[in-house]
């Protein structure tokens, strides 16, 4: 037997700094996921304000935005290309994106503002489902009332103001129908943000979802040409930019649910930029279903139980 005295076990020391450091990158992606969402809220005022065919506008959004992003992008890589598989998936998505986007603008237009952001955010509630889906899991604890409040206050919110007609059934349909392609949209996207970067992720989004909206603009025989480019900057910096641009780096830090719960600040925002723009009174009911969905995003963002399998 050797003699040899044994040395004791090797602690490795904590890092005190990582997690708070990790804590506050959370909060800063939390609050950049809500910000995006808060600058995507009033896309819908400023595409009645454009001149243009709503596709056109749409077009015009992803164009004026693309050479900025271009700048960012070979910033972030280095002038490098992405892998393949990353390039297919984020073109992928812009295709989803586009045909959202010209979706949700026509109906904008043949719809109640209030109906089209309605049904427009019906990627909320399918990406909530798809986040239980794919975890296997119901919510509990603090992030189940947070559902809960999350859908009954924009229930109460959007009900007051969404008038079933016939003459807005095509728009009602559109918005529907964006909202679905928006749901492939993000979740494409936060696919591809495990393997680049956020501006690239959107640069590439948007290069293969010019071609789709400028088409389709042409086809239906619209206006593409308009007579005041401020709509339409404004529509690129706030909402492709801006909005855009805060969603997509915050996308990989949270769950589906989560996303889906923070697309709920839209209607919130639209109805109160209605209420302060417009004149478009709030009811008692409204107010309350607004603090409700602000409960909510607070809510989530608290420590939950072990959530239940399904």
């Amino acid at each position: 037997m050797s003699n040899k005295p044994i040395s004791p076990p090797t602690i490795s020391p904590v890092d005190p700094v990582a997690k708070p450091v990790a804590a506050t990158v959370n909060r800063w992606a939390f609050a950049a996921l809500v910000g995006g969402n808060l600058a995507l809220s009033l896309t819908a005022m400023v595409v009645r304000f454009a001149d243009t065919g709503p596709v056109a506008a749409a077009f015009w959004r992803l164009a004026l935005a693309l050479p900025l992003l271009a700048l960012l992008m070979r910033r972030e890589t280095g002038g490098r290309l992405p892998p393949r598989g990353a390039l297919t998936v984020a073109a992928g998505a812009g295709l989803f994106f586009a045909l959202d986007l010209a979706a949700w603008h026509l109906g904008i237009l043949q719809t109640k503002v209030a109906n089209a952001t309605l049904f427009g955010n019906s990627a909320s509630l399918l990406l909530v489902l798809w986040g239980i889906a794919v975890a296997r899991t119901l919510p509990r604890g603090w992030q189940a009332v947070a559902v809960l409040l999350a859908f009954a206050g924009s229930a109460l919110l959007m009900g007051q103001s969404y008038e079933a007609s016939a003459a807005y059934l095509v728009g009602d349909l559109l918005s529907l129908l964006a909202g679905a392609l928006y749901t492939g949209y993000v979740l494409m996207m936060q696919r591809v943000r495990g393997d680049i970067g956020p501006w690239s992720a959107l640069a590439i989004s948007s290069a293969a979802g010019i071609p789709v909206l400028l088409g389709t603009a042409l086809l239906f025989g619209e206006a593409i040409l308009p007579h005041d480019w401020t709509p339409l900057i404004v529509l690129a910096l706030m909402s492709q930019l801006v909005g855009q641009g805060l969603l997509i780096w915050a996308l990989p830090r949270f769950s589906p649910l989560v996303v889906g719960l923070t697309l709920l600040v839209q209607p919130v925002v639209a109805a109160t930029a209605g209420w302060l723009i417009f004149g478009e009174t709030l009811s008692a009911m409204e107010l309350f279903g607004g603090a409700m969905v602000a409960a909510a995003l607070v809510l989530i963002r608290l420590p939950s139980r072990r959530a239940a399998p399904i």
